[in-house]
C-alpha cells in the first residue's frame, strides 16, 4: 500500500474510482471506445462486438461461479433462451426490440431460477452435472419444438431500429453493444459492493457459516441464478439481433465451455477479471485465423496441417496460461498497478 494511501470509512475503501488518476485514464478510454467506430473497418467492428456480446454473458457468470461460488454448464443455454425469446417476441408477437431485449434477459432469469432450485440441495461436482443437463434439455427443445422455433431452420430475426433509423450496420450495432455492455458492467460492479454482493461472496467462501450468521442460502443462490441467467439472455439476445438468425447451431455445449473459460482466464471474483477473460477468448482465436491464413498463403501445401494446429495452439495457451497464472488476467493487471505505484522503490 501507498505510504499516507489509507481508507476513513468502508465506503470510502469501496469506492469504484479511488483517484483523479483512475477518472483521467478511464475517461480517455471512453474516448478512444467512442472514436473507435469511425476508424476501423467492418470486421474489426465485428469483432468488437463479438467481445461486447461475450463481456456481458462472461460478467453474468462471474456473479454465479466467481463470487457466489456455483458452477454452471449450462450458460449457453440461457443464452439461447434470450436468443429465442427476443426472436419469437419480435417475429410472432410483433414485439418491438427494445421491448424484446429485457423480456428475453427475464425469461432467461426465470430459466435459471428454474435451474438454480437444485443448488440448495447439491454442490460442486454435482451441481454442476445438473446445469450441464439443463444444456441438453434446452438445446433439444431449440430443436425439437418446431411450432415455436422452427426446428434447425432457425428464425430470422428482423434489425432494431428507432423509428424509420434501422441500426443494421456493424457501426450502429457497436453504440448499442457499447452502452448495454457499460449498463450491465457498472451494475455489477455495484452488485458486488452491496449487500447481496458481500453475501455471495460469503456463500462462496463458507456456505454453513454464512447460514448461520443468517444469510438465506437458497433465496441468495436462486438471485445469482436469476441475475447470471440475466445478462446470458441479454447477450444471447444482441447476438441473435446482430447475426439475424438465431438457430440451435449457435448455443452449443462448448459455447457453455467457452463463457466458463472466460471467467476462469480472467479472473474468478473479479468483474475487471470477465472484462479481460472476453477479450482474450474472442481476440485470440481471431489471431489464430490470422496467422493461419498468412502460413496457408506462404506454405499452401501445409494448409492441412496449420488448420488442425489452431485449435491446439488455443487450448495449449489456455492450459499454459493457467498453469504460470491461476489467478487469471486480473491479477496481473493488479501486479502490474502495485508495480507502478511503488516505482522506483521495492518495497
Amino acid at each position: 500500500m501507498r505510504c499516507g494511501d489509507f481508507k476513513e470509512s468502508y465506503i470510502k475503501d469501496e469506492e469504484i474510482f479511488q483517484s483523479l488518476f483512475v477518472k483521467f485514464w478511464l475517461g480517455l478510454f471512453f474516448i478512444f471506445l467512442l472514436v473507435f467506430p469511425f476508424l476501423a473497418n467492418p470486421y474489426l467492428l465485428y469483432v468488437a462486438n463479438m467481445i461486447g456480446f461475450a463481456v456481458i454473458a462472461a460478467v453474468g457468470l462471474n456473479i454465479l461461479t466467481g463470487f457466489t461460488g456455483q458452477i454452471s454448464l449450462g450458460h449457453a443455454a440461457f443464452a439461447g433462451v434470450g436468443g429465442y425469446t427476443l426472436a419469437i417476441l419480435m417475429t410472432q408477437l410483433g414485439f418491438s426490440f427494445w421491448v424484446a431485449l429485457p423480456c428475453a434477459g427475464l425469461v432467461a432469469a426465470l430459466a435459471g431460477l428454474i435451474i438454480g432450485i437444485p443448488s440448495l440441495r447439491v454442490k460442486g461436482l454435482y451441481l454442476c452435472i445438473a446445469t450441464l443437463a439443463a444444456q441438453f434439455i434446452f438445446e433439444f427443445i431449440f430443436i425439437h419444438w418446431e411450432t415455436l422455433t422452427h426446428g434447425v431452420r432457425g428464425i430470422n430475426v428482423p434489425p432494431p431500429s428507432l423509428g424509420s433509423f434501422l441500426i443494421n450496420t456493424e457501426k450502429r450495432f457497436y453504440f448499442l453493444t457499447l452502452v448495454i455492455v457499460v449498463l450491465g458492467v457498472a451494475y455489477a460492479r455495484n452488485l458486488v459492493r452491496s449487500r447481496a454482493g458481500r453475501a455471495f461472496v460469503a456463500i462462496r467462501d463458507r456456505d454453513l457459516a454464512a447460514e448461520i450468521i443468517g444469510i438465506n442460502l437458497f433465496r441468495y443462490k436462486l438471485i445469482a441464478f436469476a441475475i447470471s441467467s440475466f445478462y446470458a439472455g441479454v447477450a444471447g439476445a444482441l447476438w441473435v439481433s446482430f447475426m439475424r438468425i438465431v438457430t440451435p447451431e449457435h448455443f452449443p455445449f462448448h459455447l457453455s465451455i467457452q463463457y466458463l473459460a472466460m471467467v476462469i482466464v480472467g479472473g474468478l471474483g473479479s468483474v475487471l477479471g470477465s472484462i479481460f477473460g472476453a477479450v482474450f477468448m474472442t481476440l485470440v482465436p481471431e489471431l489464430l485465423n490470422v496467422f493461419t491464413s498468412t502460413v496457408k498463403d506462404i506454405l499452401p501445401g501445409m494448409t492441412q496441417l496449420f488448420i488442425p494446429m489452431k485449435e491446439v495452439v488455443f487450448g495449449s495457451l489456455i492450459v499454459v496460461f493457467l498453469i504460470f497464472e491461476p489467478l487469471g488476467l486480473a491479477e496481473i493487471w493488479r501486479r502490474i498497478k502495485a508495480f507502478f505505484i511503488l516505482w522506483p522503490f521495492s518495497y
